[in-house]
């Protein structure tokens, strides 16, 4: 479990599949590599992902089939930035919202609107989703927990303060980049709640 509040930005440093459908990735991250223990849960653009290998500048994951396909981790490169943060521990202070690092779908931004140091960033997404979102409720953008702003039919935007886009990867990925998009844990679980009270109607 995660809060949406990245706590470092690390930098792919190589990449090579693992011969069984997935890959595996080193990021370079000397800020908190060198505290992190094998087997411990790491957000990587929101993706939970576990730590197979680490020293004092960086560290390796592995990610299976499903999550490269349903992710943007299939397709991460060298020299790619991404953002990173430890799993929430119990007495920890919640300060995004509830994060899971199953990510949803893969999104696309579509604008990005600035306004002085503020920034309006629309991303498109599966028309499929819209159930899920709210004006003024949650989202996770590659693992960014942001408050909705607008909610149109496929698209939505969020505000970006300007810590946020300097300090993650919507401060510099352009339109047309592709983030990983995590829905409100809660709402998924009220839609399916609902769903089934109706077919049992």
């Amino acid at each position: 479990m995660f809060t949406g509040l990245v706590q470092s930005l690390g930098k792919v440093e190589w990449v090579r599949d693992d011969g069984h459908g997935g890959r595996i990735l080193r990021v370079a991250d000397p800020a908190i590599a060198p505290s992190l223990v094998l087997g411990e849960s790491v957000a990587v653009n929101g993706a939970c992902l576990t730590v197979v290998a680490n020293d004092a500048t960086g560290f390796e994951f592995q990610a299976g089939p499903e999550t490269l396909n349903r992710t943007t981790l299939g397709r991460t490169a060298v020299g790619d930035r991404v953002n990173l943060e430890r799993a929430l521990r119990v007495g920890d202070r919640l300060g995004g919202h509830f994060v899971t690092g199953h990510i949803d779908c893969v999104g696309t931004i579509a604008q990005k609107i600035p306004n002085g140091d503020w920034h309006t960033v629309w991303f498109q997404l599966p028309s499929e989703f819209d159930c899920l979102l709210v004006n003024k409720g949650s989202i996770a953008v590659d693992g960014i927990s942001l408050t909705l702003v607008d909610v149109e039919p496929g698209r939505v935007s969020v505000m970006l303060i300007p810590h946020t886009f300097s300090a993650t990867t919507l401060g510099f990925k352009a339109v047309g980049g592709e983030v990983n998009l995590e829905f409100d844990l809660i709402a998924k679980h009220v839609q399916k709640l609902f769903a089934t009270l109706t077919i049992e109607l």
